[in-house]
């Protein structure tokens, strides 16, 4: 007895893995709310360590709220620029400053994904790799993003904020964490690659790369 799904069912799972992108650029038209409950009751399918589920989802609904996100975004987004400059040199933060890296006013839908407070709770899996409730959060997210896709949605998971900042905007109790500001929406077309290769920002590395055997070897090719 095989538990294989169909050629065709297969065939559009690695579709949308393969075609999922981290999007930035977004149409202002709005996302059902039947359909937005189905989007995030396939992030709440992800698996957790000793199910302990620590996903929380804030969406953001209120537009003054909304464009103060945006304020602490674009303040870390410079911090960001400045950091690189003092890595790198100041051509590249310049070319950093060029990209667009959030949508957040333009997209149709925000949401905030959260790890949720009293953790420390859970012990089950966690007793030597505490951090295995950020990776079930991660999972949540990425279910999301793979039923967005679907759906030709388009989401884009923006990291450029202060953690503190976010969580005292929001009102969260102590011990729950910001994550992840998702922006969801309607949009022109897909990128065919990541928008940071389209742009010229970085290059993806080939799986061979990041496959090993029997312990750790340096596979990665040298500029």
């Amino acid at each position: 007895m095989s538990f294989a799904y169909s050629e065709a069912d297969k065939a559009a799972i690695y579709k949308v893995i393969a075609e999922r992108r981290d999007m930035r650029h977004f149409l202002p038209t709005p996302i059902a709310s039947e359909l937005l409950q189905k989007l995030l009751q396939a992030a709440h399918h992800a698996p957790s360590v000793g199910l302990m589920q620590p996903w929380r989802f804030i969406r953001i609904s209120d537009a003054t709220l909304r464009h103060s996100i945006h304020k602490l975004v674009d303040e870390e987004r410079k911090f960001t620029a400045q950091a690189i400059g003092e890595f790198d040199d100041t051509d590249r933060m310049a070319e950093f400053m060029r990209l667009k890296v959030e949508g957040i006013l333009d997209c149709g839908e925000v949401l905030v994904a959260t790890l949720c407070d009293q953790r420390e709770k859970h012990i089950f899996g966690r007793r030597t790799l505490p951090e295995m409730d950020l990776a079930s959060v991660s999972c949540a997210i990425q279910n999301l993003w793979l039923a967005a896709r679907a759906e030709g949605i388009g989401m884009g998971w923006v990291s450029l904020f202060d953690p503190q900042q976010l969580a005292q905007l929001l009102n969260m109790p102590e011990g729950a964490k910001p994550v992840a500001i998702l922006c969801l929406g309607y949009v022109n077309t897909f990128y065919k690659s990541p928008m940071l290769v389209e742009e010229g920002w970085t290059t993806e590395k080939p799986l061979a790369d990041m496959l090993m055997e029997n312990g750790w070897q340096n596979n990665e090719r040298q500029p």
